[in-house]
């Protein structure tokens, strides 16, 4: 008789066999399960706190990927011996687990959740940041943690012109396409992906190919909460308080209305925060009890009810613009005197000074990754200190979300880059973000493209990247070109396509709701594209 109440589950997916186990390892965390893929086994867990810590006043969600060397076989390599700080790959694999599964959360669950995810076995052909997802998505499912899930999730790739499951690392060599997608059953909610310039409908197919093939984890997973499935929490959403809402609204809603009229960002901040000084104020004066949090919150619902009604009916956008206009362009090369190449671009109040530096072989960085040490002649690193929004902040190492944008404008122009044949140099690009409201890693594809180029580098084509958002509500939506900040919040969807003329390099789409169609992210892409047009035509000049 064990002692272990081990339940376990096995599904064929494609071209590999997957095992899904629970009740044996870690069972003292909220959820714990080990995912088996062809050898490739992660553990993942996750805990959460029973009560939110009080004030808390946004959802405490960590995620943390992380990479052991023994799992191929190996002892880390350096003086110390011991796995140090996370490398990029794990930083940019916490991410990608993280974007799907945090917009469903229930809202207003402010417990604090930490999902950990071990690689503890890999096998090279076998990536471990599918198996990590699926593990991250049952054992949450398993947890009973408040949790509109599971996802599934899915790599696709795209090889002599047929669409293939969770390509390994030696297929993808052939591949045109390197595509993650995760969702729910019913609804996409997260992609990311570097293409070889391919059409819309092509990508478009492939997130469709992907979210299908992601339900058959999805299923296997369901079948496992039946069986081990822990009592769902009695966890109910904080009543609303109507008195302070109709409070709030009252002395808020005029002054929102017309700070939203105002067309300059620094301007219309600043009435912003007047007017929630002004609520503030009046809910003092008459003597009633808030939560300065609550009244944060009420206030940024107001916000995004005015801008997003705005849009819907067809008005100007915050800063005037209608759906479809790409802000204003400019652009200067060679600012720099005495770099190897240099561009300024600047996209209404979005600035990147981007710079390229070129090096030898052995400049090129040789990255000891766990399914094997490679060299990488490319790299691309972006910075975005705190006066670009005109903040006052700290310097300090580079963030997640640096690792992530600089990733991302990699991504698209990895594609248009020439062989190491033709040109056998190392190539640098810095992306530093001067300043910023909306989709500064756009501008750094943008300005890495043209800094390349005016170091002499000979790309294939000109790469341009464009940021979209999305609001929908009912029936009724509207895709927003060239989002800004603002608009980033209080949107449904944002996603951001790199390509040039000839097609897409690169497409990332992260959903905040469920409901997105096929047929919205078709009409969302064809916009985009016109903008991508129009931007790449403003860089050939």
């Amino acid at each position: 008789m064990s002692i272990f109440n081990k339940v376990t589950k096995t599904f064929q997916w494609g071209q590999h066999t997957v095992t899904l186990e629970t009740g044996e390892i870690a069972r003292q965390a909220t959820g714990a399960v080990l995912v088996n893929i062809d050898d490739t086994v992660v553990l993942a867990t996750v805990v959460a706190s029973k009560s939110a810590k009080p004030g808390q006043d946004f959802f405490p969600l960590t995620v943390d990927y992380i990479e052991k060397a023994y799992a191929a076989g190996k002892i880390p390599g350096s003086f110390f011996k011991r796995e140090a700080k996370p490398s990029e790959l794990e930083t940019l694999t916490s991410r990608l687990i993280d974007r799907p599964i945090r917009p469903l959360f229930p809202e207003g669950f402010f417990n604090e959740v930490h999902v950990v995810i071990h690689t503890v076995s890999l096998n090279p052909e076998v990536d471990a940041d599918i198996a990590a997802m699926i593990g991250t998505s049952a054992a949450l499912a398993v947890s009973g943690i408040p949790f509109n899930g599971p996802i599934g999730a899915a790599r696709v790739g795209y090889i002599n012109g047929e669409y293939v499951l969770n390509p390994g690392q030696t297929q993808r060599k052939n591949s045109q396409l390197d595509l993650v997608v995760a969702g729910t059953e019913s609804a996409v909610l997260m992609v990311e992906s570097e293409a070889q310039q391919l059409s819309e409908d092509i990508m478009l197919g492939a997130v469709v190919f992907g979210h299908e093939q992601g339900n058959i984890a999805i299923n296997a997973i369901h079948e496992l909460v039946r069986e081990a499935g822990k009592p769902v929490w009695q966890w109910e959403a904080p009543a609303k308080d109507e008195p302070l809402i109709a409070k709030v609204n009252a002395l808020a809603e005029e002054a929102l209305r017309a700070a939203y009229q105002i067309r300059n960002k620094q301007a219309r901040t600043q009435a912003c925060r007047e007017a929630y000084a002004a609520v503030m104020a009046g809910l003092k004066a008459d003597g009633v009890e808030f939560d300065s949090v609550k009244v944060e919150g009420l206030l940024f619902e107001i916000e995004a009810r005015i801008v997003r009604g705005q849009i819907l009916a067809g008005e100007p956008r915050i800063d005037g613009r209608d759906t479809r206009t790409v802000r204003p362009i400019e652009i200067r090369n060679s600012v720099l005197p005495r770099t190897h190449g240099s561009a300024l671009f600047t996209r209404g109040e979005t600035q990147a000074l981007v710079v390229a530096t070129l090096g030898t072989e052995r400049d090129a960085q040789r990255i000891d990754a766990l399914a094997g040490e490679y060299e990488d002649r490319f790299m691309l690193h972006y910075n975005m200190p705190p006066f670009a929004t005109g903040e006052v902040g700290r310097m300090g190492s580079t963030k997640r979300r640096e690792i992530g944008h600089g990733r991302l404008a990699k991504r698209a122009l990895v594609a248009v880059l020439p062989t190491k044949e033709e040109f056998p140099y190392t190539m640098r690009v810095v992306s530093e973000i001067t300043e910023s409201n909306g989709s500064s890693s756009m501008a750094s594809v943008c300005g890495g493209c043209l800094s390349l180029m005016d170091a002499g580098v000979p790309m294939k084509a000109h790469v341009a990247g464009i940021a979209m958002g999305l609001i929908k509500d009912a029936n009724r939506f509207a895709v927003l070109t060239d989002i800004l900040g603002d608009e980033d919040h209080l949107g449904d969807m944002d996603f951001k396509v790199a390509g040039t003329t000839n097609g897409i390099t690169a497409l990332q789409m992260d959903i905040k709701i469920q409901g997105i169609t096929k047929e919205i992210m078709q009409v969302a892409l064809a916009q985009a594209k016109e903008a991508r047009l129009h931007i790449l035509g403003k860089m050939q000049e």
